[in-house]
């Protein structure tokens, strides 16, 4: 495989998306920072396919980054691998306001095929190649130029690696069938609904107890504050005011200014500055939760009771038995809140009651709900027995 220097111009970057443009698929990574700001900084994207792989400098002075992006959002023929793809996935999407599509996730297809709930690249690439990853410029700070050598050959890695994964990966699938499970995942991971930042939504991210209408409402407008103030100044949300401390705040709101130096995670400055003022504000202002976006239920699932969580620990328990039957991921199957809301009796819109689910395990899950399953164990391993079965053994 060709591997080309680090690309800082316009004119290299334009001929090799070009040249991949042909490709049936190209493997692609980035690097970037977000610890100290409130949009990720690209710093590098790195990208592949089964003849050669550039890393691309995005710093560069002058870098007309318009060939990559059409590649990545706008050309259906080539394929855009990733593995654990959602964080690259929002920085293009920040960027251009288009998501890659179509697209493939390794780490998601592992789920496919093992019973690999989140493998990670390193093991990834010593499962499929044999190989151990050299983790030396893993925690490296990709906005200092110049970039190393040594830096650059350990990024471009990622995507040789990610290259010859691929086909071995998805010569498995076919060979088991499950590759129309991945279709929905793969179109959920590219959808843009998941990267659009709405400021409005900011709460629903925040853990809060309680359905007041009032304090949610006030919440609401407080996580819309924070986004916005933090978008400004381009930080990070926690910098301004973190989780816990908004939440505080929505439950017991403070009655003047001067209070704002009681709250915890508050610093004294908060009781005469103009951040504080924009906060008493912004309380002041809020209005009560409309009925139509209160939560449908407690942020912490549905009230399941004694008995129910013992059906639902048995839901689980039965989800473990097929996963490792049909060598799985659980987690791809169904996930624990799906299976508390079907042991509380929530029928409608659950996935594990939709497409292949259902047929792989949902209809079983349903079964042993309704008590026409039973576990019973068969030379020294639990397995699933229907009780109409068992029946007309008898």
């Amino acid at each position: 495989m060709k591997i080309h220097p680090l690309i800082t111009t316009s004119d290299e970057l334009a001929a090799l998306c070009e040249r991949l443009a042909r490709s049936d698929f190209v493997a692609v990574d980035t690097e970037f920072m977000r610890e100290n700001t409130y949009w990720p900084e690209l710093c590098l994207v790195q990208i592949a396919n089964t003849e050669e792989a550039a890393a691309i400098d995005p710093l560069a002075d002058g870098l007309d980054m318009a060939p990559l992006h059409d590649l990545l959002t706008d050309n259906e023929d080539v394929l855009k691998v990733f593995h654990a793809g959602g964080q690259d996935v929002e920085i293009i999407y920040n960027r251009t306001g288009r998501t890659p599509h179509p697209i493939f996730d390794t780490q998601i297809a592992m789920m496919a095929v093992s019973q690999s709930e989140q493998i990670g690249y390193s093991n990834l690439v010593e499962s499929w190649l044999g190989m151990t990853v050299d983790k030396g410029a893993r925690f490296t700070d990709w906005s200092r130029r110049p970039l190393t050598d040594r830096q650059i050959e350990y990024a471009i890695g990622d995507v040789t690696h990610l290259s010859k994964i691929f086909p071995k990966l998805l010569k498995r699938l076919m060979k088991t069938g499950r590759g129309e499970w991945l279709d929905q995942e793969m179109e959920k991971l590219a959808d843009p609904e998941n990267y659009r930042n709405d400021p409005t939504q900011a709460w629903r991210r925040v853990k809060a107890s309680g359905r007041n209408a009032m304090t949610l409402g006030r919440l609401k407008a407080i996580a819309q504050w924070r986004e916005l103030e933090a978008q400004d100044k381009n930080i990070p949300r926690g910098r301004i005011a973190r989780d816990e401390t908004i939440a505080d705040i929505a439950n017991h709101p403070p009655k003047k200014q001067a209070d704002l130096a009681k709250v915890r995670g508050l610093s004294q400055g908060w009781k005469d500055n103009e951040i504080g003022k924009r906060l008493m504000a912004t309380i002041e202002n809020a209005s009560p939760l409309p009925d139509d976006e209160m939560p449908t239920r407690a942020p912490r699932g549905a009230p399941l009771g004694k008995e129910g969580a013992l059906v639902a620990d048995l839901l689980k328990l039965l989800l473990k038995i097929r996963a490792r039957e049909i060598d799985a991921a659980s987690r791809l199957l169904a996930r624990s809140e799906e299976l508390e809301l079907l042991a509380a009796g929530v029928r409608k819109d659950l996935p594990v009651l939709q497409g292949w689910r259902y047929d792989v395990f949902g209809k079983d899950a349903l079964d042993l709900v309704e008590g026409k399953l039973a576990f019973a164990v068969e030379n020294g391993k639990l397995k699933m027995t229907h009780v109409d079965d068992v029946k007309n053994d008898d």
